[in-house]
Parts: structure tokens; C-alpha cells; sequence
């Protein structure tokens, strides 16, 4: 059983995996993890599947393809399909093998550790607005939720338990199936440990301004079925 289960959603990148998967993998290498890869493709239509299989060659790189684009269906499964002691979610293009190391040292620790990129010692060098829209979207958790996580959204490490507890319980689709399991941990009482990040983007950001209105709609559905507090 490895160590990482790490599940990456993608959707219509096979230009863009081909750069990221092999740095992923090399990371993951030089840094004697053991670890497997679930390649969760979901509806794309530029052969990203194909693609990701073909770069894979014989690494630990399993690829799972869903009929239709949905990246949270995608964590789902991914989730579901985790056999890991650790249950990761990266990104094609934003991942740290560096922060996997934290994640074994925090091991006796914590249950879910976050790479938060609001986290003090952050150094977040995104763009103005994408800082803005993080920093607001946590504002949000907080009056609607009473939530002290700082982030919900990028490099998070999940132990099996936790997993294995709360995934089937999670409703949320989209953008926000992490948030809403994120914040069932928090409710159950999971240990949570953040820790900090360096955020340099490998390319331009896909666009915002579509999904604000999903996330808000999503959000106050979480909101009707967890209550605001504790």
C-alpha cells in the first residue's frame, strides 16, 4: 500500500501534461516517496487521457476517465479509489513534493494538513485579484461557517480514516467538493494542521469572474446543510 495516494483531476490538458506530469513525477522520485498517481480525467475532448497514460510509461500512474467535465465528481472518485495511508489533492500544474515531507513529519500530529497559502508565512506570488478572490472566499467561510481553516483550495493531504469517514458524505460537485470535506473535518473534530507555501503560477490562470456565481449558489447549499456553527 503506498504511503501517497495523490488524485489529480484534469480536464482538456493534454498540452499541458506532458510538462507537468513528468516534473510531478521527478519531484516525486528525487524524493524516495512512495506513492501512486489517479489521474482523474472528466470530459475531456483533446485526448487528455490518452495523453496522460502515454507520459506515465510504467510510473505508479493510474488514469480514470469520467464521461463529464466536473472537477469535484472527479476528486470523488479519486478519493474513493485512494488506497493510500495519505489521500492528496494536487493540481496538473500545482503540486510540491516538499510538501509531502511536511505532511510525514506532522503525521503523529494531524489528520488533515493544508498548504495554506494564506498562512503568514505564506509567500503567495499570484496575481492581485487571484489573492483577492482567496482572501474573500475565506471571509466567506468564516461568517458562513464560523470556520478557522485559512484555505480550502489547492495542496491538501488527507489521512485514509478521515477519508474513509466523511467522503461519502460529501454532496458537493464543482468547485467546492474539497471546502465541504474540509469543513466536515472541522465540524467532526479531525486534527488540522496548515502549514506554509510558496504559490508561483506555472502558467495564466483559467478565468474567475464564471465561477462566482457557482460558488456562491454552492456555498449556501453547504450553509443549509451544516448550519453556520458548531
Amino acid at each position: 500500500m503506498p504511503t501517497f495516494s495523490i488524485v489529480i483531476p484534469v480536464y482538456n490538458e493534454a498540452r499541458y501534461i506532458p510538462v507537468g506530469l513528468p516534473r510531478l513525477l521527478g519531484e516525486l522520485e528525487a524524493a524516495g516517496l512512495d506513492y501512486r498517481v489517479l489521474i482523474m480525467e472528466n470530459g475531456s475532448t483533446d485526448g487528455s487521457a490518452a495523453v496522460a497514460k502515454s507520459v506515465a510509461g510504467d510510473a505508479p500512474v493510474e488514469v480514470h476517465s469520467l464521461p463529464v467535465a466536473d472537477y469535484g465528481a472527479a476528486m470523488y472518485e479519486g478519493f474513493r479509489r485512494a488506497d493510500g495511508d495519505w489521500v492528496v489533492n494536487f493540481d496538473i500544474d500545482y503540486f510540491s513534493a516538499s510538501f509531502l515531507q511536511s505532511v510525514l513529519e506532522l503525521a503523529d500530529e494531524a489528520d488533515l494538513v493544508i498548504a495554506s497559502k494564506r498562512d503568514p508565512e505564506s509567500e503567495d506570488r499570484r496575481p492581485w485579484l487571484r489573492r483577492l478572490a482567496t482572501a474573500v472566499f475565506n471571509f466567506l467561510l468564516r461568517r458562513l461557517f464560523g470556520s478557522s481553516v485559512s484555505d480550502t483550495h489547492g495542496m491538501k493531504a488527507f489521512r485514509r480514516e478521515l477519508v474513509a469517514d466523511l467522503v461519502e458524505k460529501v454532496v458537493s460537485r464543482e468547485d467546492l467538493f474539497d471546502t465541504e470535506l474540509v469543513l466536515r473535518a472541522e465540524r467532526k473534530g479531525y486534527r488540522i494542521v496548515e502549514v506554509p507555501v510558496i504559490v508561483e503560477e506555472s502558467r495564466p490562470a483559467r478565468s474567475l469572474i464564471k465561477r462566482v456565481p457557482r460558488t456562491l449558489r454552492g456555498l449556501w447549499r453547504i450553509r443549509r446543510i451544516l448550519g453556520s456553527s458548531s
